[in-house]
């Protein structure tokens, strides 16, 4: 078992890796010379997001050489036999910062026998630092967080993404976003997965929901949301499955109401 003491390290380790990334992501602001596409149109890659992956795999080699870890650019590292794995990614919302939209983060979580157990983001563009570990609660910036009190879908404000294969899978995402921006106060949308889950756990918003997504997009994020307070399943109530690409995460108060819409949605087809 890891002890709480175990899990403040772990957390210092992920807090020095997010901000050593973070003052390369900084660095690149605005001075990107070649933008990289993955295969997938929309799906990028710059000088930024190499380089603070890589920053980030020095300091964790240098602390926990034998921890599993699993990048967005690099893949699994290790022979994915550890109880730890660390799931990071170097800059979520790349596609934000290509375009000099300053909505990103860097996002390092660590998943224990398979469960997210400490977590950190950080947004270089508000300055903010999030943390979190299993029973040692959330906080911005070292001040503790707590998820909103909202009571009701009539009264939020929701977040959502859409994945990047939206073009051609019906699987996209759609119907759900027109049917929850007709029962709340409305749904926003950053690009960026983590920087989504960091406002949930602070209570600048009261729920998310999302598709097409991968480990290192929620692993820190999810262990923040829980520790401030709120909820994190699947769509349908049931434990989140890391690897199924679907999360719901929301204040907790309203958690029932939104997966019972999220599962009533009428499909696109039906929307005039």
């Amino acid at each position: 078992m890891t002890t709480n003491k175990q899990l403040e390290i772990f957390l210092d380790i992920a807090t020095e890796a997010v901000m050593a990334a973070g003052a390369i992501v900084q660095s690149y602001w605005g001075k990107l010379e070649e933008i990289e596409e993955k295969g997938r149109p929309g799906d990028l890659v710059t000088i930024a997001d190499k380089e603070a992956e890589a920053e980030i795999l020095k300091v964790l080699s240098r602390h926990v050489p034998d921890h599993d870890i699993l990048a967005e650019e690099s893949g699994l590292i290790g022979n994915n036999q550890s109880d730890y794995l660390w799931a990071i990614d170097p800059l979520d919302g790349t596609t934000n910062y290509a375009h000099q939209y300053p909505m990103s983060t860097i996002s390092i979580g660590l998943l224990i026998s398979g469960k997210p157990q400490v977590g950190a983001i950080y947004n270089p563009f508000r300055n903010e630092l999030f943390r979190a570990a299993r029973g040692l609660g959330a906080t911005c910036n070292r001040k503790p967080i707590r998820v909103s009190h909202t009571p009701e879908l009539s009264k939020s404000l929701l977040v959502t993404g859409f994945a990047y294969d939206r073009r051609e899978t019906s699987d996209n995402n759609y119907a759900e976003f027109c049917h929850l921006t007709h029962l709340t106060q409305g749904v926003r949308r950053s690009g960026s997965a983590s920087l989504d889950l960091t406002d949930v756990a602070c209570g600048r918003l009261d729920g998310y929901w999302e598709r097409g997504i991968k480990s290192w997009d929620i692993a820190a994020g999810v262990v923040l949301v829980e520790e401030a307070g709120g909820k994190v399943t699947a769509y349908d109530g049931s434990p989140l499955q890391m690897e199924s690409g679907r999360i719901l995460a929301t204040n907790g108060h309203l958690h029932d109401q939104l997966s019972q819409e999220l599962l009533r949605t009428p499909p696109l087809s039906s929307w005039r």
